[in-house]
């Protein structure tokens, strides 16, 4: 049986500008094979409690995983963890596009950064060869044009870059990290460690991909790609519409976030910003990442006003820049996509906060006076890339929006909380726990603020006992299924849980969504087992790959609890316990009774104490974590 490989890591000290190689053996990297796994492992073993995000004592990890390279479809993902200065929790933040795969080729499973460099620098590695360089001439440029001086400073177009734009520079709390120019690293605004550490850039010279173990079963594996793709409806929609296919359908059901999550529909304006219309207009073409037979990237082009180079908006930039703040214009929204992607901030974040404004404005606790002279009015399309480019350098008023709704609202006062949609500080995605509550338990005790990518939907329970995503959800256990989405019982619980962690082993083993997952996508569990056995002869089951995904949110939430969370933490906007009050959804709201129930199941379920919400010393010994009670 072939030993499981040992991770190559790169230790970069940016204070003495010391580069240290170093190995973690198989034995160890089987239990944190790769993604966030493998990200928390390394800081744990040397964060200290209690560091501010943005000082130098923090730590930020670029991992892959054992996986990353192999030729076969969703399986170039880069996770980039460290402390979040949105949240205060732990950071954790996934991206696709080609970087991953050469980080890996050039024979690195992770990059682990310490303390803060004297001066703007970036990383270039090349093979087993990694040096700092300066970045004097690249810091405060946009993506775009700091990709094409990197590339003719090394004289190389054969590199993939990894970079922060002005917002991670001027420590945007929900700055991203790029690469490609429209693949981020968004959400808990690791990019303004970057910045804080003055670190512009990684850099990697491309390299070969991956030889897998059993070659004929692999090409057996990947050569299914073709029949599986025509034989998914929901995959063949994705790669022709984008994930903004579903916002049209989204309003008509009445849970389109629309107006700061005011209401669940967009009249007048859906239409407008779906990615069928988006087909049949301004899409250029559909873009991939490594490998990936699904072509899901939207790449859009407004000659004069926005550039392909971006990429396109997906169905949360859609919502979060388009209904969440009323905008119809899908040029508006694509133009405040590529400001996004030009400055490097998370599109949810930046949309949600500029939303919370307007409602703000329109409740009248703030003015044009406090606004720069702005009409902060739901639905001008003018202001919200005026707004995004304030909030990029920290102009004024959008030094304020800088820190995130939450923070913003502490600074405007006058119970401008209520306003802010957010879980631990994190603004929410575009999946509305009303239409999907156990998305909405998610949301509420995820480690890392509201996600929609870490658990399965409630939707696909709805679907008929003898479809193929039930029947690959009976794989992991989730066997019951519902007439409609919006209950929430103990097994709706359990659903929730047993698909995180799913969803949290995808995350380690750094797989798309959209393309290995538990029910509607392109590969199933039993596809992903014998990925780990044909790929790199790992030798595994489902039962160690869900030990592994339930291991990595412990090591989140045991981080968490260092740092003073409980579950008094575990909430979500009072808002969405409010039934709407028009359209659709009239009269559907979040059942708060019954949300506070599955909380305590929940923590019954993942062996954490009811009284605080956090892992017990029991269930840390049971997952092989008893090192970090000896810290």
């Amino acid at each position: 049986m072939n030993m499981f490989p040992d991770a190559k890591v790169l230790h970069v000290n940016l204070s003495s500008g010391t580069i240290k190689k170093d190995i973690l053996p198989g034995e160890i990297y089987r239990l944190y094979p790769g993604g966030s796994a493998l990200g928390l492992y390394l800081l744990l073993k040397d964060i200290k409690v209690g560091v501010e995000p943005l000082s130098p004592e923090n730590i930020l990890v670029f991992s892959v995983s054992a996986l990353t390279g192999l030729p076969i479809s969703g399986i170039s993902r880069l996770t980039v963890t460290g402390k979040s200065p949105l949240t205060g929790a732990i950071g954790d933040s996934q991206a696709g596009g080609f970087f991953p795969v050469h980080l890996k080729a050039n024979g690195w499973d992770a990059v682990v950064f310490h303390g803060k460099s004297e001066k703007p620098v970036y990383l270039y590695i090349e093979g087993d060869n990694a040096e700092l360089r300066d970045a004097h001439n690249i810091w405060g440029k946009v993506t775009g044009e700091a990709e094409e001086i990197i590339r003719e400073e090394l004289g190389e177009k054969n590199v993939e870059i990894a970079q922060i734009g002005p917002g991670g520079e001027n420590l945007v709390r929900y700055a991203c990290i790029i690469n490609m120019c429209n693949r981020a690293n968004g959400r808990n605004g690791l990019g303004a460690v970057m910045g804080s550490k003055l670190l512009k850039a990684v850099v990697v010279k491309k390299g070969r991909s991956m030889e897998a173990y059993d070659s004929e079963n692999f090409r057996k594996l990947a050569g299914s790609v073709k029949r599986k793709l025509e034989e998914n409806d929901a995959l063949a929609g994705l790669g022709k519409f984008g994930t903004d296919g579903d916002l049209e359908g989204f309003h008509e059901q009445g849970f389109l976030p629309t107006k700061n999550w005011m209401t669940g529909h967009f009249p007048g304006g859906a239409k407008n910003i779906t990615g069928v219309t988006m087909y049949e207009t301004i899409l250029k073409e559909r873009d991939t990442c490594y490998a990936c037979a699904v072509r899901c990237k939207r790449v859009v082009e407004v000659p004069g006003v926005v550039d392909p180079l971006y990429g396109g908006p997906e169905y949360e930039t859609c919502a979060a820049l388009g209904s969440y703040c009323g905008v119809t214009s899908l040029e508006t929204v694509s133009l405040a996509n590529q400001l996004c992607n030009m400055y490097g901030l998370d599109t949810i974040s930046c949309g949600a906060t500029i939303a919370f404004a307007m409602e703000c404005y329109e409740k009248g606790l703030i003015d044009k006076a406090t606004a720069d002279g702005l009409d902060l009015s739901f639905g001008n399309n003018e202001v919200v890339p005026k707004l995004i480019k304030k909030i990029a350098y920290r102009e004024a008023f959008g030094n304020i929006l800088a820190e995130g709704s939450a923070r913003a609202a502490k600074y405007i006062g006058r119970d401008a909380d209520i306003y802010s949609m957010s879980a631990k500080g994190q603004e929410l995605p575009a999946h509305m726990p009303q239409y999907k509550p156990s998305v909405g338990l998610i949301y509420a005790v995820n480690p890392f603020g509201a996600d929609h990518q870490s658990s399965e939907h409630d939707v696909f329970l709805v679907m008929p006992p003898d479809s193929k995503e039930r029947a690959r959800l009976a794989q992991i256990g989730i066997w019951k299924g519902y007439d409609n989405p919006y209950e929430l019982d103990t097994e709706k619980v359990r659903f929730a849980f047993e698909s995180q962690k799913y969803f949290s082993v995808l995350d380690t083993l750094c797989l798309c969504q959209f393309v290995w997952g538990p029910s509607w996508e392109l590969y199933g569990p039993d596809d992903m087992v014998d990925l780990c056995k044909y790929g790199i002869g790992w030798h595994t089951s489902l039962y160690e790959l869900m030990l592994i995904g339930e291991r990595r949110i412990n090591m989140m939430r045991y981080f968490n609890s260092r740092e003073g969370f409980t579950k008094d933490d575990d909430k979500l906007p009072e808002r969405l316990f409010q039934p709407f009050t028009d359209g659709p959804s009239e009269g559907i709201c979040l059942n708060r009774n019954a949300f506070e129930k599955s909380k305590e199941v929940y923590y019954e379920l993942a062996g954490w104490c009811k009284e605080t919400g956090n892992p017990k010393e029991s269930t840390l010994k049971r997952l092989s974590l008893e090192w970090l009670l000896l810290k």
